[in-house]
């Protein structure tokens, strides 16, 4: 079991020739892809909540036709229901279109740097970090 005084692990331990100002920048390209990765969430959730906004209008559609107002019904049938969210789009095409221009060049791109600049270990800043914060105390991970 390691201690705080051994360091980080081998698989999160910085590689001979990385300095610091090195550490950071692969720090901050991965911050900066993990907060890409929550936008990427928000972007599902968009597409999800649509989606089942979409369905409840099916519904609403139905049942003001049973309640006698088929004019309405017809109304959010033919301005909102199935409608394009941007001119030629449905919220999966938005999804696939930032995960291919945008979402996945940015992954493979991180992924490259880490691979040739620091021998393909990740988060080398967090451990850093983590070692530098660590204390003795009881139940502290390694």
């Amino acid at each position: 079991m390691n201690t705080h005084h051994d360091g980080p692990d081998r698989d999160h331990r910085r590689p001979d020739g990385v300095s610091d100002t090195l550490v950071e920048a692969l720090g901050s390209l991965s911050k900066a892809l993990e907060t890409t990765e929550r936008a990427r969430g928000h972007l599902y959730g968009f597409h999800q909540l649509t989606g089942s906004a979409d369905l409840e209008l099916g519904r609403a559609v139905e049942l003001l036709r049973e309640a006698g107002h088929p004019e309405w019904a017809e109304r959010v049938r033919e301005e909102i229901l199935g409608r394009d969210v941007i001119p030629g789009h449905w919220t999966f095409q938005i999804v696939e279109a930032y995960d291919d221009t945008y979402y996945q060049p940015f992954k493979d791109l991180e992924r490259a740097a880490v691979d040739e600049l620091a021998e393909g270990r990740t988060h080398l800043y967090e451990a850093e970090m983590k070692q530098a914060r660590r204390t003795d105390r009881p139940g502290s991970a390694s």
